[in-house]
């Protein structure tokens, strides 16, 4: 193995002392009653089943449809081998010979040996792709998840459309009022509406707020949360001495305002836009899908959120910019939301223009509107009023829209990806076939390009107007959708809160999680419309309640309660995102480059010090400090986050070229402030953890930077890579 020079001799400091590192990770943390170790109820319930739920539905089921049901559904005259697969129990069951899944365990699953021509072959007629194998070693590994039996999708013209809309998530949302507080000694503790509601849900299952995190926590809190980034010592004083009633409003607004914002908001979007600059299969030196100048669909979303561009509106303009304003070329960019999406060669074949478009519904569908309707491809939708001509409707706006590189000087016409950017256009206007059970050789009736039945009056609306782009951003953000405005006010709640208010966050429909507290999810999705669909107004109003205001701390007795803490009994302790993690570290060190946006960097590279919602993005090759971390998968929609804690995750810090640099540098810096070590070891907390060491922690301090030879570079990197460094109280 090869280190650089640095590397080398940080190495034989760690040898010299490795006993003092250890105990200093665990301790310098853990002392005084202070420990920021995440907890069973800190942690997020993960969405992994619906996930895994979603995943058979798209990659798993269409395959079985198209494949093997023929033979091995209730529809088959002959069911072969007593094997069903159109059933939960009969794919699980197996047939004649037994279960052919070993959950959790591909190669013990005699269906991949199947799938694989090892053994029985199946299908008999073609062996299955590669890559279509591997979705099903996937599937089976992380547990093989199929929805359960029911009794039948209802089709189209037996759904009854009435009864379908009074479901909660597709009526529209109204204003609502808590309920009255009953407690005297409570009725102080709201500061805005939304702690009403909370305290109705904490009456009911007889649980008490926590007390008010002290100002230090709260503004570093709403520091990481605003702006990504720790507040300064000189921010933390400032708002310190700051004793009128109105300092948090003001620090809040000064967040708001700062343009570092923006940075941080525009990577919850990315995510739902799974925002990426290459392909996963790239041939060779081919490079005719990529997209080098990515970038300036990032840079557009980071210069919308920054100027409070109207959420609205931000739809809009990512489904329509070219149709809305045509001439204004400064917002085309915004189209890279369809435009950046996954390519795949042979693109003139009708398989893969299908799953191409597929994408794009269950980017928009999911992203915008909280519903599975990728599900709907092969066949009527298993749970929710989604019948396939609603996908075929929404299919055809995707099929007249052309992929096209656009010329970044607009005198020439280029071809060439380092010389365009990647966007839509309109292209000849077509509806679309039904393809009976996805095959896209076997045709049904024609339907007519259109939006979701159930999110209509009556019958589905039609689009006309070329290939139906402009109407559908109209329809998606019609005050008259019921989901709209619930799903980014439920991301947002979620980015600020740690969990969401539903906890499946792109799937409200009847597989998805019901809320929590739906009188509030729908007061707030209504205020926010009201409020001209204002994300930095949402942001403000969710912060400034004393719910968020509240400690970590937690209560004995409302934790034998709540122990998942659901009904928000105090404030769950987070961890830190993988960006708001670099950053932060950047930050403490000085190293942090101001420069809003620009083209991407290597968030490992020393020498780039940008924020890291600069790094680039590869759906081929993920950077290993992004995959290390729980960075979504990029070829694909995220809903969520999951998080995972692994030894690697140390190890890895441990051994980064980035992390030795950035220590050297916040050693350097810290070294250059003052003569006397008490007051090193104090500046170094303060910039870390906006506080003071405690006394035990002092004493730690020197005895490791005795053992270490007066290591300042080692001892950074101990407290860069604590748990305190990670963690949001």
């Amino acid at each position: 193995m090869r280190y650089s020079r640095t590397h080398h001799h940080t190495l034989q400091a760690f040898r010299v002392a490795l006993v003092w590192l250890r105990l200093a990770c665990f301790l310098l943390l853990s002392l005084c009653g202070k420990t920021s170790m995440l907890t069973a109820e800190d942690s997020v319930p993960s969405a992994k089943d619906q996930a895994a739920l979603d995943f058979f539905e798209s990659k798993i089921r269409p395959v079985l449809i198209k494949h093997c049901y023929e033979c091995h559904s209730a529809e088959s005259d002959i069911v072969q081998g007593g094997l069903l697969l159109d059933t939960s129990s009969g794919i699980h069951q197996g047939g004649d010979s037994g279960s052919m899944i070993a959950t959790g365990s591909p190669a013990e699953s005699s269906l991949i040996a199947a799938l694989k021509y090892d053994d029985v072959e199946m299908p008999p007629d073609q062996r299955l792709d590669d890559q279509v194998i591997a979705h099903f070693e996937t599937w089976i590994r992380q547990g093989a998840l199929v929805p359960e039996d029911t009794d039948g999708a209802a089709s189209e013209a037996t759904i009854d459309w009435d009864q379908a809309r009074n479901f909660w998530a597709f009526q529209p949302p109204q204003r609502q009022s808590a309920p009255p507080i009953e407690d005297p000694d409570l009725r102080t503790w709201p500061s805005n509406s939304i702690d009403g509601f909370i305290l109705a849900k904490l009456s009911e299952h007889q649980l008490t707020p926590s007390a008010a995190a002290d100002r230090r926590t709260w503004l570093r809190r709403v520091s990481f949360d605003l702006i990504g980034l720790p507040p300064t010592d000189n921010d933390v004083t400032r708002f310190i001495d700051d004793t009128s009633p109105d300092a948090k409003q003001r620090a809040v607004d000064r967040l708001l305002a700062s343009p570092q914002h923006a940075e941080r908001w525009a990577r919850l979007w990315l995510d739902v836009a799974r925002y990426a600059e290459d392909q996963a299969h790239i041939v060779g030196n081919n490079d005719s899908l990529t997209y080098p100048n990515a970038y300036l669909y990032r840079d557009w979303v980071i210069n919308a959120l920054a100027s409070d561009l109207p959420y609205d509106d931000f739809v809009r303009l990512q489904l329509a910019a070219d149709l809305m304003d045509p001439d204004n070329q400064d917002q085309h960019p915004a189209l890279g939301f369809i435009g950046l999406g996954p390519k795949y060669y042979r693109r003139g074949d009708p398989e893969v223009m299908a799953e191409e478009w597929e994408d794009r519904i269950d980017t928009v569908s999911r992203g915008l509107l909280g519903l599975t309707v990728a599900c709907a491809r092969c066949h009527d939708h298993k749970f929710d009023p989604i019948p396939t001509e609603d996908y075929y409707a929404l299919a055809g706006v995707f099929a007249s829209t052309d992929m096209f590189n656009r010329p970044l000087d607009k005198d020439s016409k280029s071809k060439k990806p380092a010389d365009s950017l990647h966007v839509v256009r309109e292209g000849k206007a077509k509806d679309l076939n039904v393809m009976i059970r996805g095959d896209v050789n076997r045709k049904g009736d024609i339907v007519p390009r259109g939006f979701l039945t159930v999110l209509g009056e009556q019958q589905r609306r039609e689009f006309t107007h070329g290939s139906g782009r402009q109407e559908l951003a109209d329809a998606i953000v019609s005050q008259d959708n019921p989901l709209t405005a619930r799903v980014i006010v439920n991301r947002v709640w979620h980015q600020l809160m740690g969990r969401p208010l539903v906890q499946t966050p792109s799937n409200f429909g009847a597989l998805g999680s019901p809320p929590s507290h739906p009188k509030l999810l729908d007061d707030l999705a209504r205020r926010f419309m009201d409020h001209g669909w204002s994300l930095k107004w949402l942001q403000r109003e969710i912060v400034l309640s004393s719910t968020y205001g509240q400690g970590s701390a937690v209560d004995q007795a409302n934790l034998q309660r709540d122990p998942d803490n659901q009904w928000l009994w105090r404030m769950s302790r987070r961890r830190l995102s993988i960006e708001a993690y670099r950053d932060a570290i950047l930050s403490s060190s000085g190293q942090l480059q101001a420069t809003i946006g620009g083209g991407s960097i290597d968030p490992l590279d020393s020498e780039a010090n940008k924020r890291t919602i600069y790094a680039k993005i590869s759906r081929l090759d993920l950077n290993p400090m992004l995959a290390r971390f729980d960075f979504p998968d990029p070829n694909a929609h995220s809903a969520i986050r999951h998080q995972t804690n692994t030894p690697l995750q140390k190890l890895f810090l441990l051994n980064s070229e980035f992390l030795v640099s950035q220590s050297k540098q916040l050693a350097d810096r810290v070294i250059a402030s003052s003569d006397d070590d008490e007051q090193r070891i104090e500046l170094l907390y303060r910039q870390l953890f906006t506080r003071l060491p405690a006394s035990q922690e002092r004493e730690i301090a020197q005895q490791y930077l005795q053992a270490s030879d007066n290591n300042w570079q080692a001892f950074a990197q101990v407290l860069l890579i604590s748990n305190e460094m990670f963690i949001i109280d």
